[in-house]
This record gives C-alpha cells, sequence and structure tokens, in this order.
C-alpha cells in the first residue's frame, strides 16, 4: 500500500509558473464571490478563471475556472489570511481544470491539509466559556455552526451569549 505524501503534490505557485511559462500572454483572474451571508458564517469565497491569452480573456473564454471556500479560523493560516488562502485555493483548482495538475488534482498545500487534519477535535465549550467579549463568544458559536455542531452544544453556548456579563 503506497504512502500519501504531500511532497509528491505540487504547489500552485508551481502550477503559476509553468502555466506562464506555457502561455506568456496568459491571465489567470479572481474574484472575491463572498456575500454577506458568506461572511457572517466566517466564510470566504472565491472564483477563478484561467485564459490562454488576452483575446481570450476579452472574448470571455476561459481555458477553465475553478471555486474555493475558507472559513476563518479552520487552521493557523486562516487565523490571519483565510481571504489570501482562499484566493490561492481557487487559482490552484482553476488551473487543475485547465490541466496544470496532471494526474494529481489537489495541489500541494490541500494534500498538507490532508495530513494536518484542518478540523481537530475542539473543545467549544471550554472556548465559549473563556471568550474575553460578546464579540468573540459570537465567532466561537458562528464557527460550531459552520462546522455543524451538536444542537445541544450550540445552545449552551448561545445560553452562555444571553447570559453575557463583562468580567470583573
Amino acid at each position: 500500500m503506497a504512502t500519501f505524501n504531500p511532497d509528491n503534490y505540487e504547489t500552485v505557485a508551481e502550477r503559476i509558473i509553468r502555466f506562464y511559462s506555457d502561455h506568456p500572454d496568459g491571465r489567470i483572474i479572481t474574484a472575491n464571490e463572498t456575500t454577506p451571508e458568506h461572511r457572517s458564517a466566517l466564510t470566504w469565497v472565491m472564483s477563478c478563471a484561467v485564459f490562454l491569452n488576452g483575446e481570450d480573456l476579452e472574448r470571455s473564454l476561459p481555458k477553465a475556472t475553478g471555486w474555493a471556500f475558507e472559513i476563518d479560523g479552520q487552521g493557523m493560516t486562516q487565523k490571519t489570511s483565510a481571504l489570501e488562502t482562499c484566493e490561492t485555493s481557487a487559482i490552484g483548482r482553476a488551473l487543475a481544470n485547465a490541466n496544470y495538475g496532471g494526474d494529481k488534482r489537489i495541489t500541494k498545500e490541500e494534500a498538507q491539509k490532508v495530513v494536518r487534519d484542518v478540523t481537530p477535535q475542539r473543545d467549544w465549550l471550554g472556548e465559549a466559556h473563556n471568550a474575553g467579549n460578546k464579540d468573540e463568544l459570537k465567532v466561537i458559536y458562528n464557527q460550531a455552526r459552520q462546522a455543524n455542531l451538536d444542537s445541544r452544544t450550540l445552545s449552551e453556548i448561545a445560553e452562555l451569549g444571553k447570559n453575557w456579563k463583562v468580567p470583573t
């Protein structure tokens, strides 16, 4: 049985370099598709279109497209740059759809997420009890909801919000 090794995958940066080497007049265009509803769920959504040249861009004929989403705080990078990570993921997927992934659809960055398991078990209630203010508690609640946490725990976190008292 083969061992899963993230080093066997190409980074998005490597895909970009190969693409521009093959298509010096190519274009990689991203768009932030995030809606207010996405942001209320602490989520970013990006799309990407890959054009082989400027003429294809003018004619709106992309070679391929790709989409990605990221959730704020669902990993170290997402705590500080979830939007940027989301854009990079959309580019990697679009390039894979344009056949710049070879026999591997995912990128090295995505493979590394699998290895480190970006959704480890969290102590949701512990984090909620230790929240420094009501806004932090709202963030924890929204993340828990996005992670499809059970309704009992969500209710307990929500109850903490209703009973919030400024620490003395």
